[in-house]
């Protein structure tokens, strides 16, 4: 009787930028929310109804990400669905950039990205946009490919945005690793044949790839004190 056969080696790491390459986006949210002074619930429940599954296609935040809808016009849209504790109206310009006003790059993550890179490990970047401003200059110095949902027309978890990035990566999708804080992009990936991880913190998740990547330490060189 034998084993199961082994795992193709890992020879690229695809990273979602918000919520992975930076700190939780749910903190970004809550300090707009309290900064606005909007109820939490009102955003809630439209972030639900949009991102919903059995949504039909073509939600305000589908055709944002596909690069469909202007920034603009998603923040008319959000401003007239949220209230705010105190009844006055919320004003569009500007909604999404201050949502993600507080969201900052994790150094931790970057520095992981650098020692994949020293490995020899190919790293992608696979991001649903938000009509947020990346840091293209350091991004485009790190990653290749860099696959953005505004800029290809396609969003996670639309299969298409995953053989994208794998055709651009030149690899079998059994090879490719992808990271992502959302579980309905990390099922989108194991769908058409990668090897996903749902991020929740630096730390796990190098843990995760280290048990993958030969040479990668499960935790992070740190320099004594």
């Amino acid at each position: 009787m034998t084993g199961a056969p082994p795992q193709a080696a890992v020879e690229a790491v695809a990273f979602d930028y918000g919520g992975v390459l930076t700190g939780p986006v749910r903190e970004s949210i809550a300090a707009w929310l309290k900064a606005d002074g909007i109820k939490p619930e009102s955003f809630s429940r439209t972030l639900k109804a949009w991102l919903s599954r059995s949504a039909p296609t073509g939600t305000p935040i589908h055709r944002l990400e596909t690069g469909e809808l202007p920034v603009a016009e998603f923040d008319t849209l959000l401003a007239a669905r949220l209230t705010t504790v105190d009844g006055r109206p919320i004003d569009p310009v500007g909604v999404l950039s201050r949502l993600f006003a507080g969201m900052r790059p994790d150094p931790a993550m970057f520095a992981l990205v650098e020692e994949l890179r020293a490995l020899g490990v190919r790293v992608a970047l696979l991001s649903n946009s938000w009509g947020n401003t990346y840091p293209r200059e350091r991004l485009d110095a790190l990653f290749d490919p860099v696959v953005i949902s505004g800029e290809v027309g396609l969003r996670k978890p639309q299969a298409e945005i995953y053989e994208l990035t794998r055709a651009r990566l030149g690899l079998d999708a059994d090879r490719v690793l992808f990271l992502d804080d959302a579980e309905p992009n990390v099922l989108g990936a194991r769908a058409v044949g990668m090897r996903a991880h749902l991020h929740i913190d630096a730390l796990t998740t190098r843990a995760a790839i280290a048990a993958l990547v030969p040479g990668l330490r499960p935790t992070p060189n740190v320099a004594p004190t």
